[in-house]
């Protein structure tokens, strides 16, 4: 095939809106790209080597072409995602120099990781080729494989498809894993930014561990339940099998799946119903905040202020303990929020809109 000379990849930035910690349960979420991106500007060059140039975290890092990462280090998304799109038949064959940019905040819950991967994917298959058919949904696949399953990381398949995909997305992600497109717009947004970095691996995992466990002992005893069918009625008649630590948890998993579900038709309706969609976002960000311990006092600070400057709903967005929120707004309120959550104390904040997925361009 012939190689392309000059490549440019842009991935945004993800929020997710509803389902938070409901992924690595079998549940669906849903989510939504934002229009804060991560560019790769890639150049071919004569050297056979792979030269990665990071200005905005001042880093650079240069590897073979040919480089088989067989032993793997933790976290080294660029080697895993190698070692996976060669299995794919993608095989680098010419070397190129790319500079890493982005507008998406550092560990703070809108998967500016993930953003990165899903990029250096993209650039691989669409510089290099595979021997699949290239598709949104295979390049998001690669990437979760690459980042999740190469690395035995939590976490389910979010992040990946939806900035993949782009726009607004309904992910089913069980056994049958499927997804939907259910809009192109969510107007009224505001990010907020707290300045504390997230702490994704610690109350991923233990959240991850206390909600798998949960569920567990449920089906354990009884074998009829379903999560995915369970009601508050099914919370009621079950959480005394429990012992008092893990029944938070187990409430989490059933109503943020309601809530989720009651989305998901709101979303779905021709004309929006903003304070219905606004009010099911601040029932989820209190399960997160009150039965997950997922919140800090900035993150509520800001949450509540954006709610008392007239928001129609705020939560906090990704794994917890700091990181962003984002709040659904009426239009014309979007910059007297925006500074009602600086004033309580965020380090920025700002209207942000939904985005398309990954797109790049070839020259060359």
């Amino acid at each position: 095939m012939k190689i392309t000379s000059e490549v440019s990849v842009e991935a945004p930035g993800r929020i997710c809106l509803f389902g938070d910690h409901q992924d690595y349960l079998g549940l669906p979420i849903i989510a939504c790209a934002i229009n804060r991106f991560v560019k790769f500007s890639a150049i071919s060059n004569e050297f056979e080597i792979f030269n990665l140039i990071m200005p905005d975290i001042n880093s650079s890092r240069s590897f073979s072409i040919y480089e088989s990462f067989e032993n793997l280090i933790p976290g080294d998304h660029f080697a895993s995602a190698i070692r996976v799109a060669k299995r794919y038949g993608c095989i680098p064959n010419k070397g190129y120099s790319i500079t890493i940019t982005g507008k998406i905040p550092i560990n703070a819950g809108l998967s500016s990781s993930s953003a990165i991967v899903v990029a250096w994917v993209s650039f691989l298959l669409k510089a290099f080729g595979c021997s699949f058919v290239i598709t949104d949904e295979l390049i998001a696949e690669i990437a979760y494989r690459s980042e999740v399953i190469e690395h035995d990381a939590p976490g389910g398949k979010m992040d990946q498809y939806t900035i993949g995909i782009g726009n607004i997305v309904f992910i089913e992600t069980g056994d049958c894993f499927n997804y939907e497109l259910i809009g192109e717009k969510l107007n009224g947004m505001v990010l907020g930014e707290s300045g504390i970095a997230k702490d994704t691996i610690g109350l991923l995992k233990s959240s991850k561990t206390n909600a798998i466990k949960a569920i567990q002992i449920i089906q354990d005893k009884e074998a009829k339940f379903l999560l995915e069918k369970a009601s508050i009625k099914d919370h009621n008649n079950y959480k005394a099998l429990l012992p008092d630590e893990l029944k938070p948890y187990f409430y989490a998993a059933i109503q943020n799946h309601i809530i989720t579900q009651k989305a998901l038709r709101a979303l779905k309706e021709t004309t929006l119903n903003y304070p219905l969609i606004g009010d099911l976002i601040n029932q989820h960000h209190r399960i997160l905040r009150d039965d997950l311990k997922l919140t800090v006092p900035k993150i509520d600070a800001m949450v509540d202020a954006a709610v008392d400057a007239g928001a129609y709903g705020a939560k906090i967005i990704g794994s917890g303990g700091g990181g962003c929120i984002v709040a659904l707004c009426p239009i014309h309120l979007q910059d007297k929020i925006s500074i009602a959550i600086k004033k309580a104390g965020a380090k920025d904040a700002y209207p942000v809109c939904v985005a398309k997925g990954t797109e790049m361009i070839i020259d060359g």
